[in-house]
Order: C-alpha cells, then structure tokens, then sequence
C-alpha cells in the first residue's frame, strides 16, 4: 500500500545532491505482509512517564530549531544524525526531529525523528522514532507502544539504530524525512530517505484537531527528563550552532506542505527561529535558498 498521492514539487524517485551521506535504518527483511516489531524487555517494563519523554510531556525539557505557527499538510527536511551524549541513570532524552500540532497548547500531535534515550531503550545508540499525542486518548505513544500508526513498509524497523551516524569534525551522515497529508484518505503519512520511501501512516480518523491539518510545525531538537533543566543532556552534535558544518548538527531543505499539496518554503512572517536557554543550546547560521530553510542548533547542556 501507498498514498494515493505525493506532495507536488516532490521529487520521489529522483536522489539529493549534497556532500554528506545518508545514514541506513534498521531493515530487517519480512514476508509480505508482516512487518518487523523490535523486541524491548526495557520498554515493557518502564513507566508511563518515560514514554511521555519522547513526546516532550515533562515540565523540564529544553528546545532549540525553528518554529512555524501557520496551516501546515505537512513538512520535510533533511536532518544531520549524530549521537548526543545523555547519561544513562538520568531517564533523559535527546532527539531531533519533525514535530506537527494543532489544538489547544498542542493537544494533538505527530512527531517523526531519532532520539537517544539509554533509560527508554537500553543503549545510547541513535534510534529512528515516531511518536503521536491524540488528544483524546490522553496517553502518548510511540512506534508500535499502542494502536494507531499503520506500518506498509514490511523492512522497515521503526525504533531501529540509524548506522554511520556523523562524526564531530568528521564525515557528515543525514536523514531525509517527509510528514504530508493524502489528498484522498487525509491520512499523515510517513515517509524516508532521498526517495521518500512509505513507512506507513496514522489514519485522520485517530484525531480531532489534527484531522484536517496542523497549526504549528517544529524542526529542531528537544532533551526532556525529570531533572533537564539543572542536568540538561546534550543536543545535536553536543557543540554549539556557531562552530558550524562539520561540528555543530543542521537541518536543511526545510519545507512545509500548503493546502495545494505543494511543498514550499515556511513564510518568515510567521517562523520564530531560537532556543530555550542560550547558555545550553543555540541556533546560528540561519537562512533560506531555493531547498527551502536551513540552520545550525544544538548545544552541550550541563555535559562536561
């Protein structure tokens, strides 16, 4: 199965050109038909609370991206992967990704990126996610935690290691993702990589205020756990914006879907571009080119 459409301007097929590489998900070959679920003993014994950690749900959390408070069918970008280092006893999590709301303070939401989380999932490799919040429900879920998301791609491991993340200073690896709306079903779809390949999709019947559209989209990263703010985890590639390519994380080729199914640039009127705390996490290099937005973000927190 398939959307029944793409976003117009998306090139499905058709490589990127850039210098860097992209990083390879989990794939794990299954019959047609079935789809691999990656086995957890930690995730089925953790506390409800530390799933809510993947969908920023504690009060001590630290942000740092761009923010787009318009309609939105969708968003793609092109993130940079690396390992930020979280401390394994602190139940804290870094991620990078897209996030897409709507309703009251974010009722409803959608996110689509990687984390690492030692406490969540047993290590701190760089794990590929999706999370959702449907309001209703009043729960957080994440990959296949609960009902909702329909998974197509029969290779795909959602909570997978991403291999050849990037090195500081080093080769660059990087994670195209797509999140858009079918014309037809108004189901979200997910979808990866330089040839936008299906992972699956939540159906429009799962929300309420989400159903039709988002109001507000993020890129960017977020750490979060019961102690972030006083012992905050690092972010990105765990050096400040301002040092750059190469040794600071990016996202690029930012983009968001309008209601013609078009994909286009967010109007600068109505993004905020910044950070929750300067002195842990910074934003630098921001711009805009015919790929759509771009910026350098992240930050060491309290990690020495």
């Amino acid at each position: 199965m398939e959307p029944s459409s793409f976003p117009n301007g998306l090139n499905v097929k058709s490589p990127f050109l850039n210098v860097e590489s992209e990083v390879h998900p989990s794939i794990i070959e299954c019959p047609i038909g079935t789809i691999p679920i990656l086995h957890n003993n930690r995730r089925e014994h953790i506390a409800g609370h530390n799933i809510d950690a993947l969908f920023t749900k504690f009060k001590q959390q630290g942000v740092a991206g761009t923010k787009n408070y318009d309609n939105v069918y969708g968003a793609s970008a092109i993130i940079n992967v690396y390992e930020p280092k979280v401390k394994k006893d602190s139940k804290h999590l870094s991620a990078t990704g897209i996030q897409i709301d709507n309703g009251p303070n974010g009722l409803e939401g959608i996110i689509v990126g990687y984390s690492v989380a030692p406490n969540l999932v047993g290590d701190s490799f760089a794990r590929f996610h999706i999370a959702w919040d449907a309001g209703a429900s009043n729960k957080s879920c994440y990959d296949h935690t609960c009902p909702g998301f329909v998974q197509v791609n029969c290779n795909f491991g959602l909570g997978g290691r991403l291999q050849h993340v990037s090195v500081y200073n080093g080769k660059q690896y990087v994670l195209k993702i797509l999140i858009f709306k079918d014309t037809k079903t108004k189901n979200w779809w997910v979808a990866y990589g330089e040839a936008n390949i299906p992972i699956g999709y939540w159906p429009s019947s799962l929300f309420t205020y989400l159903r039709d559209k988002g109001n507000y989209t993020l890129w960017g990263g977020h750490v979060s756990g019961p102690t972030a703010s006083s012992d905050s985890p690092q972010m990105g590639s765990g050096h400040f914006a301002s040092e750059g390519h190469g040794k600071a994380a990016f996202i690029k080729s930012i983009q968001i879907i309008d209601e013609n199914n078009k994909l286009i640039t967010p109007n600068e009127n109505r993004v905020v571009t910044g950070t929750s705390d300067i002195t842990k996490y910074t934003v630098d290099g921001y711009g805009i080119d015919k790929e759509g937005m771009h910026m350098y973000y992240g930050g060491p927190g309290n990690f020495v």
